[in-house]
């Protein structure tokens, strides 16, 4: 269906189909007389929360999003993320907020299959976009976001065939900062760290990570477990997060780092993880998604790490590595899966 923010009248929408309806109740939501709508967390890191949030906060970060990509009246967006989670809810608030022509899909592996006609505006996870590498020279303005980008789907981004108009972008941010509040540009030039929007401020606390203040979306200054490198003000690299760091013999090891490098090797999905070792603390363990064979054995035994206790001391194959709804690597669900059959 689509929704013309610039005549809308809710009344005489037609919603069939169940995504539809939650969408229709999210604009009756955000019509009602309430100061706050309600946002649910992925739970990816965690137990999933619900939380209040401020309907002109939302306003403010859609028109942050807004001016860094230059969208106006008239452009045509396409939702296609679900509409529980901050994603998919900021979708409607930018596309409210600019007067835009909301397409809105059911969200699916490949949302964009449809399409026989260029869009201005999409936002979609990675696996979502892994899925829709033919379709994507249709999209002006394409924002990545709910996990990191792998090195694999970069490198098959940089093979498509795309317009010198086209603009891709990795995305930073939380439900707490209500999506992004940074962006890194995936092409047509390949950036390495994020930029933050205007008027939000980084630093580093006491343990490496970053701490965000973005007054327009958040009152309160935020701490992250987010291990950065920060270049200046307004740029930082993501390194990893704390939380999932491994120490391994009193050395302490980045996991996602080290995916990005073996992921430059290998198109299947892997994942670090520490397991429990009795002379070690935790052994380095590599997590593969997909079935064994001695082309990916090889292929990993050839990576050049950078110190020796990077190198894993034993591969896993499975079949799926577990996902949250909205697609990010279930890391905590992961770890379970694997203790457990030890």
């Amino acid at each position: 269906m689509l929704i013309d923010f610039n005549n809308l009248n809710i009344n005489k929408l037609s919603f069939h189909t169940e995504f539809e309806k939650k969408v229709e109740n999210f604009l009756e939501e955000w019509v009602s007389d309430g100061e706050m709508v309600k946002v649910q967390t992925s739970g990816s890191t965690g137990v999933p929360k619900i939380f209040d949030i401020e309907k002109k906060k939302m306003i403010n970060s859609a028109v942050m999003t807004c001016n860094f990509l230059g969208l106006k009246e008239g452009d045509k967006a396409l939702l296609c993320l679900p509409v529980e989670y901050i994603s998919g809810k900021m979708m409607i608030v930018r596309s409210m907020e600019r007067n835009l022509k909301l397409i809105v899909t059911e969200p699916s592996l490949n949302p964009v299959g449809h399409l026989d006609e260029e869009i201005d505006f999409c936002a979609m996870t990675p696996l979502q976009v892994e899925n829709s590498l033919d379709q994507l020279h249709l999209i002006k303005n394409l924002i990545i976001g709910g996990a990191a980008v792998s090195e694999s789907l970069k490198n098959k981004i940089r093979h498509i065939d795309l317009k010198s108009s086209n603009c891709i972008f990795e995305t930073y941010g939380m439900s707490e900062t209500l999506s992004h509040i940074g962006l890194k540009q995936l092409m047509p030039e390949s950036e390495d760290y994020f930029t933050v929007f205007e008027n939000v401020s980084i630093s580093l606390d006491e343990r490496g990570c970053l701490t965000l203040f973005a007054p327009n979306v958040n009152d309160e200054v935020l701490k992250t477990n987010d291990l950065v490198e920060i270049k200046n003000d307004k740029q930082f690299k993501f390194l990893g997060r704390i939380d999932n760091v491994i120490n391994s013999g009193g050395a302490k090891i980045f996991p996602e780092a080290l995916e990005t490098l073996v992921k430059k090797e290998i198109p299947n999905e892997a994942i670090f993880v520490g397991l429990p070792d009795e002379s070690l603390g935790q052994k380095l363990v590599l997590i593969v998604e997909g079935k064994e064979s001695d082309g990916l054995i090889r292929a990993i035994s050839q990576i050049t790490f950078e110190k020796k206790f990077h190198k894993p001391k034993e591969i896993i194959f499975i079949n799926t590595i577990p996902r949250t709804p909205n697609g990010k690597v279930n890391r905590i669900e992961l770890y379970k899966m694997i203790s457990e059959n030890i």
